[in-house]
């Protein structure tokens, strides 16, 4: 059951505990991986060079993949880490074969992916099905934490929200795998990674460089959700109140936001003994072991404006630019309210595939109907819709039911659109 609005006292008390918290030193952590800028190629694939510490090293190659590992700058100066699985285990396939980027969503990385066995990881799948696999890293994630001139400890480093992500980093992937292979890519997102997909979509970005999108767990309305721990988190105005005492990285594995949980977990009707569940909905098909994976390394930083951003779409009900309030968006939009993303501009023609659960407490059903409801337009051959009852948000990328249940119908769907 969704909460209401926090009362006056609940929220005081949250205020109170903020200050509590946000009194105490502030862990920022900083990459370690050296501050070289630009552009890299480094290609894991058994030979002589030591392979670099990075994704395609922990994760990939050492499954027998070939993997390279990439830094992709976008506009506004952040440098991102992008991995490449171009061919499966046995190799083959050609020089032509299809690429398919993969985008994950809010507090995770690409490494997300890449957690269950290669048989059961959908990056995996995809390579040995003969899909050219990229793994595209947001600011500020693990290996994503530089930029030509800020470093993480600078609070300017974390002004950004998911705008952003439309703006800067999918445009610069995009653009760059189609600098790289000279086709256009397949998109899968998740989460948010599906959020900024429509979001660019409907402003007419990027459609002349993608193929088609999967969109799993499809994230664009949130004023339905289920998941208690958020819904008290984003009603509360978390975002707003940390944003206030000067916390710019969101690292749930740091000191002031590991408190601030405690203590959001600790109100009525919210249960964290699952602090995934409490997130998600109650995923049905996960192996013990992967959680264990997902946990040691996740979740990643964020920006807390970004969070405000996403706590801004749950209250408000609508898709829109960030939400200064109406002094600042008049100087920041020449409007008092933000613009909209408008969901029905997204061309028709445009092949989309959406899948949720039954039991996703992010992806509630009813927002996705709304979601829905805009493309109701949408011809109806390039709309392909998948609903399963018992999934819930994490079952998509990591459950083990999922390559029968969902990624053969990936295939399916990207080579009818290929």
């Amino acid at each position: 059951m969704a909460f209401g609005i926090l009362s006056c006292l609940r929220v005081l008390s949250l205020v109170s505990l903020v200050i509590l918290v946000f009194d105490q030193p502030c862990r920022v952590f900083s990459s370690s991986r050296g501050s070289h800028f630009g552009f890299i190629n480094h290609d894991i694939n058994g030979g002589d060079t030591a392979p670099p510490a990075g994704m395609c090293a922990s994760t990939v190659a050492i499954h027998g993949y070939k993997c390279q590992e990439f830094e992709v700058k976008t506009d506004d100066g952040y440098i991102l880490s992008v991995q490449r699985i171009p061919e499966g285990r046995l190799g083959g396939g050609g020089q032509n074969r299809q690429p398919v980027l993969l985008q994950h969503g809010v507090l995770v990385d690409g490494a997300t992916w890449l957690l269950n066995p290669p048989e059961q990881s959908l990056a995996m799948i995809l390579a040995d099905n003969g899909f050219d696999v990229w793994i595209s890293n947001i600011r500020g994630t693990r290996y994503s934490r530089r930029h030509v001139t800020l470093d993480p400890n600078d609070s300017e480093f974390w002004n950004w929200t998911w705008d952003d992500l439309v703006a800067h980093d999918l445009p610069a992937v995009i653009d760059f795998i189609f600098k790289q292979t000279g086709q256009k890519t397949h998109y899968v997102g998740h989460s948010m990674g599906t959020l900024i997909a429509l979001a660019s979509f409907s402003e007419g970005r990027q459609v002349d460089k993608v193929k088609s999108a999967v969109l799993l767990s499809p994230i664009a309305y949130l004023s339905h959700m289920t998941t208690a721990l958020g819904d008290v988190a984003a009603r509360a105005f978390v975002g707003e109140i940390t944003t206030i005492f000067g916390l710019a990285e969101f690292n749930p594995k740091g000191g002031p936001v590991s408190n601030l949980l405690k203590f959001l977990c600790a109100q009525p009707g919210v249960d964290c003994y699952d602090l995934m569940s409490a997130l998600t909905g109650k995923n049905c098909c996960l192996n013990a072991s992967t959680v264990e994976l997902f946990l040691n390394d996740e979740p990643q930083s964020t920006s807390t404006k970004n969070l405000v951003h996403l706590a801004q779409t749950v209250r408000d009900g609508i898709l829109s630019k960030y939400d200064y309030g109406s002094d600042y968006n008049l100087a920041h939009y020449g409007e008092a309210k933000p613009p909209k993303y408008n969901l029905t501009n997204i061309p028709r023609y445009f092949p989309l595939f959406l899948s949720y659960g039954g039991q996703d407490a992010l992806s509630d059903g009813k927002d996705v109907e709304t979601l829905l409801d805009a493309l109701k337009f949408h011809d109806v051959n390039k709309l392909t819709v998948q609903y399963i009852k018992n999934y819930a948000h994490a079952d998509f990328i990591m459950g083990i039911t999922a390559k029968d249940l969902v990624y053969n119908q990936i295939i399916s769907f990207f080579r009818n659109h290929g």
